[in-house]
């Protein structure tokens, strides 16, 4: 996987690519258009932030590149490459409780709170690329 040069793109299988862990100096790309929804996405090595509609929906630090970031009835699922471990935090479900697996094996289950706000930490540093998928229980 390589990082997202155009900060922010529509695949061909419905989802979206996003964020660029490499850039030294912040960069950003507003209004862009997917799937009849706004996204705009701010990224360079220490955060990558994405919004749909002006709401948040995914943020890491330090940042990451995102590849293949599907938004499902259930929860969400994307594949995660940074240069260092990441805590990512993706907007949700209010108050629900969700599965989440990293790397292909269940790290447990976590809820939301009110604001729908889940956390994890994502080991990156030695692992390159990383699945992660998060799935209402």
């Amino acid at each position: 996987m390589a990082v997202v040069k155009e900060l922010l793109r529509s695949e061909a299988d419905g989802t979206i690519s996003f964020g660029n862990h490499k850039l030294e100096q912040k960069a950003k790309v507003e209004d862009y258009e997917h799937a009849g929804d706004l996204l705009k996405v701010k990224t360079f090595r220490e955060i990558t932030k994405l919004e749909k509609n002006g709401m948040f929906l995914y943020e890491s630090v330090p940042g990451t590149s995102v590849v293949g970031f599907a938004e499902r009835e259930n929860g969400v699922e994307f594949t995660v490459e940074g240069d260092e471990d990441a805590q990512i935090t993706i907007g949700l479900t209010d108050d629900t409780e969700y599965e989440v697996f990293v790397g292909g094996r269940s790290i447990g289950t976590m809820k939301t709170g009110l604001g729908g706000k889940l956390s994890l930490g994502v080991e990156l540093e030695a692992a390159g690329e990383v699945p992660v998928k998060v799935k209402q229980v």
